[in-house]
């Protein structure tokens, strides 16, 4: 009875934030007071700190560093000359779309802020090339969520977040993070390539007015510097972690591996970035996407309700006794992207799923990895659907109601299928591997 009314909390939350286009957060947040103190009786400190402040902080000091490319230009121009080498074959854009949109999404920019401002670039360069709108919907979504993904970007953190809170060690979370970001990088290439290759996409790129051949403006000074500064940054906080793999005897490298915190880091950094006025402060706080922080935290909160109330348990343990075992990861595949049709990945899938983890890999016996990672594909498989949050952003690029009339059913009846297909197969093969 209490799980159900847990999962009555978490539904209920998620369909009032779709209907009512207010953050799931602050509903989740409202349903965990209630339940936590007035069902479970825990006291009012006790849900508090259920506010995951570790996952907070980490997003909130990262994403404050990396605003000083998005407010000083670097990204954006970064973007136009990536665009630019494409020039010679106008054909493989889709690539040069998802390649900018992952570089800079893994230079900290994250999923939103990268759609924010590439989707508009994009569709737009679909309207000047013959790029079919689909096709540069689904590169600018799959290039923001894979670079999103790096270990040291903001979904890479936050997944590491949440897996360290399901019990996993911080370096095997650390591991099972690069194997995320690896087989979102995989399933785009397939993608694309066979868009590309196997449908009329060149012939009608070639007939098309290619406007790609002016050069971008060359990187100023602060640009440059921060260019550097960010690479310094994921240099520092990648290093430690991975040498510390390859030499786990050395005392130095575990000492300073034992001090790396990306969010402290990147704090550090910020100080210089200030110092060395590479952008306006007041500007830079302002982008800090507080909007997903709330939406993580909130729903978060709700999910640590749902641990004490043993809901976790029972529903990992449902799956875990009613399948057979080479079926968990397809089912863990295809809840999530049931689920991503209309929620977040970040804010309400992955934290609803990722503590089931532990318990059904021991009774699978599938290694955790393998379920993190057909979560975080199965997710992202349908985040192109418009009433998700990559698709309605995309959508909201579209300069006119025709347009984005005309983009809808692609993306709901094409895209998303295309989506689910290729992160099925990927689900199949890696539990080969495994």
């Amino acid at each position: 009875m209490m799980s159900m009314i847990v999962v009555a909390a978490i539904v209920v939350s998620i369909a009032l934030g779709y209907k009512t286009k207010i953050n799931t957060g602050f509903f989740a947040i409202a349903f965990a007071y209630i339940i936590g103190c007035f069902v479970l009786d825990l006291k009012a400190p006790e849900v508090v700190k259920m506010w995951p402040i570790s996952i907070f902080f980490v997003i909130f000091a990262v994403s404050l560093f990396y605003n000083f490319a998005l407010v000083n230009g670097t990204l954006e121009k970064l973007a136009g000359h990536l665009m630019y080498g494409c020039r010679k074959f106008p054909h493989m854009l889709p690539f040069a779309v998802f390649l900018a949109a992952t570089l800079i999404a893994g230079m900290g920019a994250g999923f939103y802020t990268v759609l924010a401002f590439m989707a508009p670039i994009t569709l737009l360069l679909c309207e000047k090339t013959g790029m079919g709108k689909m096709v540069g919907a689904m590169a600018v979504n799959y290039g923001a969520l894979a670079g999103a993904n790096f270990m040291a970007s903001q979904s890479g953190l936050i997944f590491r977040g949440l897996m360290t809170n399901a019990g996993i060690s911080p370096d095997t979370a650390f591991v099972n993070s690069i194997g995320i970001f690896a087989s979102t990088m995989v399933v785009p290439f397939v993608v694309l390539g066979a868009l590309i290759f196997f449908t009329d996409h060149k012939r009608s790129m070639s007939g098309g007015a290619v406007s790609l051949s002016q050069r971008p403006e060359p990187f100023d000074k602060n640009q440059k510097t921060t260019l550097f500064l960010i690479a310094l940054m994921m240099g520092i906080v990648l290093a430690a972690p991975l040498l510390h793999m390859a030499l786990p005897d050395s005392k130095l490298i575990t000492f300073v591996n034992s001090k790396m915190d990306i969010g402290l880091v990147a704090s550090v950094f910020t100080v210089i970035a200030l110092l060395l006025k590479l952008g306006d402060e007041k500007k830079v706080l302002a982008m800090v996407p507080w909007a997903t922080l709330v939406m993580i935290c909130g729903v978060g909160m709700l999910i640590s309700v749902a641990i004490k109330a043993g809901t976790i348990k029972l529903l990992a343990s449902w799956i875990g006794t009613s399948l057979p075992a080479y079926l968990v990861p397809f089912a863990m595949c295809v809840v999530a992207a049931i689920m991503s049709l209309f929620s977040s990945t970040l804010g309400v899938v992955t934290p609803a799923l990722f503590p089931l983890v532990p318990a059904l890999a021991a009774s699978s016996g599938f290694d955790p990895m393998l379920l993190f990672v057909c979560i975080v594909v199965g997710a992202q498989a349908s985040a192109i659907s418009p009433f998700s949050s990559g698709g309605s952003l995309v959508l909201g690029s579209c300069a006119t109601e025709e347009g984005r009339n005309e983009l809808f059913p692609q993306l709901l009846f094409r895209a998303v299928p295309i989506g689910f297909v290729a992160a099925f197969l990927l689900t199949g093969a890696l539990i080969f591997i495994f």
